[in-house]
Order: C-alpha cells, then structure tokens, then sequence
C-alpha cells in the first residue's frame, strides 16, 4: 500500500474506533465485524463483501504495529497540512533563507539552494524517508511485501482437544488471483512500466529549499500501469475467494491457544511470502472432567461411611475405567493422583488424574437410617471434629 492510500484512508474509522484504541481494541472491532460481513454470512451482498475487503485492509495496518506506527506518523505529518505540495514547511517560507539569517539548506541540504551538497542530511526526502517506504535505495511499491496475517477461530470439544483432532477450515479471503496470476492485467497482457516514475512508484518535488518524494499517482505508487486490467480482480491482482482447509489441532491444545499455520494467510505482492494464518481455538467445557496443565481432574461424590471406613472407587478417564483406593479416615475434599491417566504432553509424557473427594448429605433420611445416625453420634460424642474453634471460643470467655 502507497503512503498516499494510507493519507486518504481513515483505517480506525472502517474500524469504527478512536485513534489512540488499545491492540486489543482493536482487534475485538476487527472480529466483530469480520463476523458480521462476511461473505458466507451475507452471500450475493456486494456491499457487504466490499466493507469485509475494507474492515480486513483496515486490520491489516492497525493490527501490525510497526505498519500502525508508520501509519500513525504519515496521517499526523500530511494530514495536518504542514508538509505538502504547494504548502510550507512549519513556520519557515518558502525561500531559501530561513528566519534571522539562518538558512534552512544548510541543516537539510549541506549546503545553499540549489547545490547538491554532500554533507548533513542530503535532503528532506532522507528524513521522512521510512515513511514512504525508502530503504536502502528501494521504494515499497517495487520491493516484495509480506502478505498480512490471517487469524479465524474454532470451537471443539474438550475430548477433541485432549486427543486431537483435525478440522476442515472454509475461509473466505483474498488470494492471488488466478486468472492474471497476480499482475492485474488481463490473460495475454503485461502491465508497463509506468514511465513517470520509471518504475521506481515515487517521483521527486522540490519547493525551494526542500526536495521530497511522493507517491506517483499515474501509477499510485506500484511503479506500473495496467492497460487491460483483469475481469477476475479488476486489476488489483488478488480476488475474495473461498477455500477449504485441514487443520490439525495437536493432542493437549489448551483453550483459547493459537495454531499457527505457515504462509496460510493473505497472499504477499511482488513476489512477497503470503502471511501466516492464526487459528484461535476455544474449547467447549466437559460435563464432567476438568483441566489442570497437563493433568485430567474429576470431582467424585462419596458418602460419609465410605470416607470412614475407606472404600474402593470405580472412577472413569477419557479412556476406560480405573479403580481408586480410598484408604479409611479420609476427609472430604482430598485429592488422590492417579499416575500416567491425565492429557498426553508434547514431549510423549502422560499427565495425572487428580480426583476430589467431595461428601454428600441425603437430602431426606427414613427412620432406620435417621436411627442409625443418632446412635453413631451417641458412640462418637466424646470426639470434638473443631478442637481449634473450641479452644478459641473457650479463651473468648
């Protein structure tokens, strides 16, 4: 994208946020309405489809911050009217000399107007050089470009995610196009250099004592003209298109992690890798089982008998049964371990179950029962389960 583009666009207001909006911000902006145009939610509305093409153009500057910074220093530069064609520069004229005797060639030029001095900065142009894209010689509208990052998101459940599972992606995104491979000009036609700029995509200005570079607008900055453009992509050389992906999703994969696939994502130009495409994974919660890093955890329901007497426990994992040993005078609330049943790790190691112990209360309880109960708090009176409240009460008196 041209330094002009990013003039004349106001990204955060296709984001519908202010300027100074958080990283995340402005990505919670980007999804909402990446969720709401697009094109499978809104099949045949053009306007829709254009709005997605620019809400995602938008992201892909405001969601980069190094392109963010450049674009934040190239609006508050241009857009404030202190340095364009035909206008001044700050408080100093337009001539040579500056103010008070002081001549502005001299700091940005090495030497008066009109010579080609060596020394200093060697002309505006040097200075606010990053912002159009100079570096080392080359401009941004000839040198390959990275294509921008992709992130989309999936729900699975919770045994998919401590297994794995591989999930079918259909993305709607913009990819090379495949009638013009990507040049903008129609089969059987090249774009031509565009002879203003030479190719180079910025021509030179002065305005006297400053030289600068702008985009070229014959060619808008690329450096070629398209004659005949494509009828696929009107020239742009990429396309929305929908394609089906694979995606594998790794035993143990963690709610809300991010799967990275390489070089999925938008296509690069002149000759740029394609972006990465980032797939945020949620994970629907189990009924029943939980999760600890890499360790499985189950709450299981006992009775008060069981945990005095102690018990054997059937207890079930995500694959088969195990028999858990309560062992007798266990209170409510322990956590036994059982080794090598719990989520596999990277490294090939099997991570624990851990199972609480939690004790119940019958809710209603017949005569033989209630009976029973009265005679075990008769045998047990002598047995005081809070000594330390006890004797804190007894100094309270």
């Amino acid at each position: 994208m041209s330094a002009r583009d990013w003039i004349d666009k106001d990204f955060y207001r296709e984001l519908g946020v202010s300027s100074d909006a958080s990283d995340g911000d402005i990505k919670k902006a980007y999804r909402k309405l990446a969720r709401e145009l697009h094109p499978d939610a809104n099949p045949g509305n053009t306007k829709a489809e254009a709005r997605f093409k620019a809400v995602s153009e938008a992201y892909g500057v405001l969601g980069d911050p190094d392109k963010r910074k450049e674009y934040d220093e190239a609006r508050s530069l241009f857009s404030s009217g202190g340095f364009r064609p035909g206008g001044g520069f700050g408080g100093f004229g337009s001539g040579g000399g500056g103010t008070g005797g002081f001549d502005v060639s001299d700091l940005f030029g090495g030497g008066a107007a009109g010579q080609s001095g060596t020394s200093g900065f060697g002309g505006i142009s040097d200075l606010f050089g990053n912002i159009f894209g100079k570096r080392g010689g080359g401009t941004t509208s000839t040198r390959p470009h990275r294509g921008t990052d992709v992130e989309t998101e999936v729900r699975i459940d919770f045994v998919e995610a401590v297994q794995g599972v591989t999930v079918p992606l259909r993305l709607s995104t913009p990819a090379t196009c495949n009638t013009c491979h990507g040049t903008g000009a129609k089969p059987g036609t090249s774009p031509r250099t565009c002879p203003t700029c030479d190719g180079a995509g910025l021509v030179s200005r002065s305005q006297g004592a400053f030289a600068f570079s702008e985009p070229c607008r014959d060619c808008r900055g690329t450096g070629r003209i398209v004659d005949d453009p494509c009828p696929e992509c009107g020239g742009d050389g990429v396309s929305t298109k929908s394609r089906t992906l694979n995606v594998r999703i790794p035993p143990g994969v963690q709610d809300d992690q991010k799967i990275r696939l390489a070089e999925q994502g938008e296509p690069g130009r002149n000759g740029g890798h394609a972006g990465d495409l980032y797939v945020r994974v949620h994970v629907t919660p189990h009924p029943i089982f939980g999760r600890t890093g890499d360790d499985l955890t189950i709450t299981v329901p006992v009775t008060f008998p069981e945990l005095a007497l102690g018990t054997t426990l059937t207890v079930p994992t995500l694959n088969g049964q195990v028999k858990v040993r309560v062992p007798a005078g266990t209170t409510t609330g322990k956590v036994l371990r059982v080794r090598g049943k719990g989520i596999a790790k990277r490294d090939g190691k099997v991570g624990d179950l851990r199972v609480t112990l939690q004790v119940t209360v019958p809710a209603k309880l017949d005569d033989a029962a209630k009976t029973a109960l009265e005679a075990f708090a008769e045998a047990t009176s002598d047995h005081d389960p809070r000594p330390d409240l006890t004797a804190m009460l007894r100094k309270d008196k």
